[in-house]
């Protein structure tokens, strides 16, 4: 694994934890994490069960005990570090948004179709039970057409003006800020249960356009203050509006300025036969209405999955012993290691990274031209 702070842990967890629920058909090893503090990969290593530790990322690479290069660093590292990993014949698992525009994730596509090896783009809430579930009820004809989808991101961690301009906030490094960062995973989750978006318009916002230099900043947090100031160059907030090619309309909103909103990831999807909704910040349950109940009776219900119906909840506890953020990685890791066994590339792929990568794109295009950008696939 390359890096090892927020997305190292959850990873490494999901490494460890996948053969106490699944039975995968490859179980595995954490041989070595790489990252360029030796103090604090030494001590990640240790901490989070990793055999070794390097402190360039081109000696996991070059290394014959290693089959699967997973990438949790900044944006801007993405690209360069999959296409060497699949070049030198690696499995790949990629942290989102995949690259940092659609053309650079179009060569990490390439790369990885040229290798013939396994790809995955770590969209993690794909892999909530109830988003799985919800994925069921809409294949099944359950919703009946699919109208609208309402999807919204809302955090709040930047809004103090002192707050130090992190890597998050920096173009060169992330790309894009909320927009990457957060309407990333919305778009992914719209794709998976609605379709692929046809067109979209869009606008973009930066609110605090000036912030404190760090002496040193991760991605989320940051310790002492230099004196100076430096440009904020990357979005704190988007919002579009999207047309999918069946026909489906929906509403995205993305933000770090949405006061009491620690973590507020939420969608609504309407079909001619009934709707559901689902919360993140209540990502057990999935509330659920169809048309076809009784007058008198029609409501949403509110539907836990954790049954062993519910995909994935029987690897875990019994009934109503609930489930959290860290088993969305590993309900994750386990379908990546039956890709790895099976050889094949689970859900969401690096195809699905680059259409996504499109939509982010787009709507980047349609804030700066003010008009419907339309979604061109090859």
């Amino acid at each position: 694994m390359i890096g090892y702070k927020f997305m190292g842990k959850a990873h490494s967890h999901a490494y460890r934890d996948v053969p106490f629920f699944f039975d995968v058909p490859a179980v595995p090893v954490l041989q070595a994490i790489a990252g360029r503090d030796e103090a604090g990969v030494q001590a990640a290593a240790s901490r989070m069960g990793w055999l070794s530790h390097e402190t360039d990322w081109r000696r996991l690479i070059e290394r014959k005990d290693i089959d699967l290069i997973d990438i949790v660093t900044p944006n801007y590292m993405h690209a360069e570090m999959a296409i060497a990993a699949l070049e030198a014949g690696k499995h790949v698992l990629c942290e989102k948004p995949l690259a940092m525009s659609a053309d650079q994730a179009k060569r990490m596509l390439q790369a990885a179709d040229r290798s013939g090896k396994v790809h995955m783009v770590c969209h993690n809430y794909r892999y909530a039970s109830a988003i799985q579930y919800a994925k069921k009820l809409i294949s099944e004809g359950r919703l009946g057409r699919i109208y609208h989808i309402r999807a919204t991101y809302l955090q709040d961690w930047i809004m103090d003006p002192q707050f130090p301009l992190v890597w998050r906030l920096q173009k060169e490094v992330c790309g894009s800020g909320t927009h990457g960062d957060l309407a990333a995973h919305i778009i992914d989750l719209a794709r998976y249960l609605v379709g692929e978006v046809k067109e979209v318009v869009g606008t973009m916002e930066t609110f605090i356009k000036e912030r404190p230099m760090a002496d040193a900043s991760g991605g989320l947090s940051a310790t002492g203050k230099t004196g100076t100031v430096g440009q904020v160059d990357v979005d704190d907030a988007s919002v579009f509006i999207a047309r999918f090619e069946n026909g489906a309309i929906g509403t995205f909103e993305a933000t770090r300025f949405a006061a009491g909103n620690r973590n507020g990831q939420r969608l609504e999807i309407n079909g001619e036969l009934g709707s559901i909704r689902w919360d993140l910040e209540n990502m057990n349950n999935l509330g659920v209405y169809l048309s076809s109940d009784e007058q008198g009776m029609q409501g949403f219900r509110t539907i836990n999955c954790t049954e062993e119906s519910h995909p994935y909840a029987g690897a875990y506890w019994p009934a109503a012993h609930i489930t959290g953020y860290e088993h969305t990685f590993i309900n994750m890791i386990s379908e990546l290691m039956k890709g790895i066994a099976g050889g094949y590339s689970p859900a969401p792929d690096f195809s699905d990274g680059y259409r996504n990568q499109l939509v982010l794109d787009a709507v980047e295009r349609s804030s700066e031209s003010k008009t419907w950008v339309p979604i061109q696939y090859d």
